[in-house]
């Protein structure tokens, strides 16, 4: 099937689009001028003088991602509802998880599409071993570098698309320096990107020398200083979660020292170029189940535009291949952050039916 939209979003505005509907999955398919195609052409042959079944009013965009999410804590049927299409579950009892991505790829399901990280490895005794969040399961200890590979190739079984570990000195033990450069570069050996939990003093720079990919939480511990975000901003890229530190009695409700230093760094962050993603570590407290007010509007006391949360909202949409079996629509592009509150998730079949 093929379709028209007024504007598009995938890694970037579109402007008219043509949209393709194939097996269950919709994949953007170019300007919608160039259904016009060649006019010496075949139109047999040639697939873009085909005539579109339908054009959509408004703007289709990738759906909306939030990047970290527990969802053995939330009621995960309510999330499309709420506005979000796409969640990757950064740590659960492996067994559990494993099965998620199977029931998001369900259309009948009424689940966003969900990717996952799988267990959390981290030090004997060290984080989440010992918090009440999270099943015993949740938490798998590597205690030496010989044990790195095996580690790897266990959660690798599971089924993962991201490694996850901890460095939170905060709340126990952590890694020597050997034996997280034996887990990261296992992971990568492996094809497998690796975020961290990095929380305590110098925990951020530890997980930025052992070449980590991307951390769960924008770093709230500590101010990090320019040069360290420098080099940050060229490799890694952070996960908001900035709504997990507000206050109540906070304007809006924000406010706090992690909040406030969170909000600094990632400022500070996002104007050297780093890459941002949304997320907001739901199951963190009352956090509501969707597009979340409080996360975008940290995202904009930090400096990001409208199209920056977007792009921050809709990782990979811009990848040659991204297909997807729900898609974000508003009836505008959106001139604020706030406008996003506007959007609505879509089924496939929805979309055909909003089709004219």
């Amino acid at each position: 099937m093929l379709l028209t939209c007024d504007d598009a979003w995938f890694g970037g505005w579109r402007g008219p689009s043509a949209l393709t509907i194939e097996a269950g999955r919709l994949r953007y398919a170019g300007p919608a001028n160039a259904l016009a195609g060649d006019p010496g052409s075949d139109p047999d042959s040639d697939p873009r003088r085909a005539e579109p079944d339908g054009h959509l009013r408004g703007v289709v965009l990738a759906p909306f991602t939030d990047s970290h999410v527990h969802l053995g804590l939330i009621d995960a049927g309510a999330l499309v509802a709420g506005g979000i299409g796409r969640v990757v579950d950064l740590g659960w009892d492996p067994e559990q998880a494993q099965s998620w991505p199977t029931i998001g790829a369900d259309p009948a399901s009424g689940w966003p599409e969900v990717s996952i990280a799988g267990p959390l490895l981290g030090a004997p005794g060290g984080y989440p071993s010992r918090s009440a969040w999270a099943p015993a399961t949740a938490a798998v200890a590597v205690a030496t570098s010989d044990d790195a590979k095996h580690a790897i190739d266990d959660v690798r079984a599971v089924g993962v698309s991201i490694v996850k570990i901890t460095l939170n000195s905060d709340a126990g033990p952590v890694w020597s320096d050997e034996t997280l450069d034996a887990v990261v570069g296992a992971a990568h050996d492996a094809g497998l990107p690796v975020v961290a939990h990095a929380q305590g003093l110098g925990q951020t720079r530890r997980a930025a020398r052992a070449r980590v990919d991307a951390l769960a939480h924008t770093p709230f511990s500590e101010r990090l200083d320019d040069d360290l975000l420098d080099d940050l901003a060229r490799s890694m890229t952070w996960i908001s979660t900035l709504a997990i530190h507000a206050r109540p009695s906070g304007a809006n409700g924000q406010g706090g020292d992690a909040y406030d230093i969170a909000v600094d760094n990632l400022a500070r962050f996002h104007t050297r170029g780093g890459s941002v993603l949304y997320g907001t570590d739901l199951g963190n407290g009352e956090l509501p189940l969707g597009l979340n007010g409080v996360e975008l509007a940290g995202l904009s006391a930090a400096g990001l535009t409208p199209d920056a949360v977007l792009g921050s909202l809709t990782p990979g949409s811009g990848e040659p291949g991204y297909d997807t079996r729900l898609v974000t629509w508003m009836p505008d592009r959106p001139a604020t952050i706030a406008d996003l509150a506007s959007s609505r998730i879509l089924t496939l079949p929805a979309l055909v039916r909003e089709a004219e």
